[in-house]
């Protein structure tokens, strides 16, 4: 493996986590540079049974969420297996988990246990709700948090209609991009206090700090906003609209840009209706705009629209799919598509690290492991001696690939 040259080189991590909250916090602390180790049970993440689709029988879905981590395997049902973790988790500097309520506890492995050994000891826990409060043992599930935080009253194509989830697993991500920012804090303050704590956060907040814009007009208002499509609830027009072969996203939303958006359509008439020429009034009119703009945009290509936009300096873009947006130039040149090599696959792409740094930059340089493919070179980093982890191989508290 090559070495670390992110910010966090140098920082070791235990992630106990499953699925994908707990390893995108996992995976952001990998793409810094921490040593993460990723602890799985003997039949491995679950995600490597999210199939089809396969890529040379390794499941797609976790070879993304795990690039950059070493991986063992461990059965913590053996006392054997608990003990290498106690050791693993011993000079560590951060454990990821995701268990439900209780489930480090009753291994011996709870905060307050791990701290009187290791003081500078980061725990971060990522469940469905958080720790505290009446939900804190309810297990948790994107689909639930987008539910019970509002999103899916706010997302879909209007009124009335059927509540929508966001296609991506929104709160799960962004849970563990909120737990590597935690951890990061935490991590700083525990350099210069010598002194680690814990972390706590969960899908439900992830999914509620996405509602930003609908609870302030929700707090200033007292009305429950509704779903708009692809429309902002506070700026029009700002949406995508259908051109002669294609979509296209058009933020016209302040004075200047709206202005400047009447000479690309040419239709300057527009600014003097007064259901129009202001951002208020054009919010207010919302659906009578569309319809209007929606007529001129029709007559003409997503590309000759985008080039005049461009041109006119409004902001506009293209509503790709995923294979258009691998494909796309600038996220190429952010190296938000990168290649690495499997051990088994061979080479798969992945998607780069969104955060760039001038001295310390962040790199994707290893694929996701192959179920416990660093056991032995993990435990022989911790002490362990070749007969010792043959035997624990052996008696099968250990798996190595």
């Amino acid at each position: 493996m090559n070495p670390k040259t992110g910010p966090l080189s140098g920082m070791r991590v235990i992630e106990l986590a499953h699925i994908m909250a707990g390893p995108v916090c996992g995976l952001m602390l990998a793409d810094m540079g921490a040593d993460v180790i990723k602890v799985e049970k003997p039949t491995g993440d679950d995600s490597r049974r999210f199939v089809p689709p396969a890529i040379g029988g390794e499941a797609a879905a976790y070879m993304m969420m795990n690039r950059n981590k070493r991986g063992i395997s461990l059965n913590l049902k053996d006392q054997g297996a608990v003990e290498v973790l106690r050791k693993l988790l011993a000079d560590a500097d951060v454990v990821v988990e995701n268990y439900r309520l209780g489930t480090m506890e009753k291994l011996g492995l709870s905060y307050e246990d791990l701290a009187a050994a290791n003081p500078r000891l980061i725990y971060c826990e990522i469940s469905g709700f958080g720790r505290t409060g009446p939900y804190a043992e309810r297990g948790g599930f994107d689909l639930i948090a987008q539910g019970m935080s509002g999103l899916m009253s706010i997302t879909g194509e209007g009124p009335g209609r059927p509540p929508v989830k966001v296609a991506a697993p929104i709160s799960d991500i962004n849970a563990g991009i909120l737990g590597a920012m935690g951890v990061s804090a935490a991590y700083a303050n525990m350099l210069q206090t010598g002194k680690g704590q814990k972390v706590d956060t969960s899908l439900f907040e992830a999914a509620i700090v996405q509602t930003y814009w609908q609870s302030a007009i929700a707090f200033a208002t007292g009305v429950k906003p509704e779903p708009l499509g692809s429309a902002h609830p506070l700026n029009a027009p700002y949406q995508a609209f259908r051109t002669s072969d294609g979509w296209i996203n058009i933020g016209a939303a302040n004075q200047s840009n709206w202005l400047r958006f009447l000479e690309v359509i040419s239709a300057p008439e527009l600014d003097e209706d007064p259901q129009f020429n202001s951002n208020a009034a054009r919010i207010q009119n919302l659906p009578a705009l569309i319809e209007i703009l929606n007529g001129y945009l029709v007559r003409d290509t997503t590309e000759n629209w985008l080039a005049r936009m461009e041109k006119a300096q409004l902001p506009a873009g293209r509503v790709n799919d995923i294979l258009q947006m691998h494909k796309d130039a600038q996220a190429n040149a952010r190296d938000m598509i990168v290649e690495v090599d499997h051990p088994s696959v061979g080479t798969v792409k992945t998607i780069g690290h969104p955060v760039k740094f001038s001295r310390t930059p962040a790199k994707v340089d290893h694929a996701a492991p192959v179920l416990g493919q660093h056991s032995r070179e993990v435990l022989a980093e911790i002490g362990y001696e070749t007969e010792k982890i043959d035997a624990l191989i052996r008696s099968k508290a250990v798996i190595a690939a």
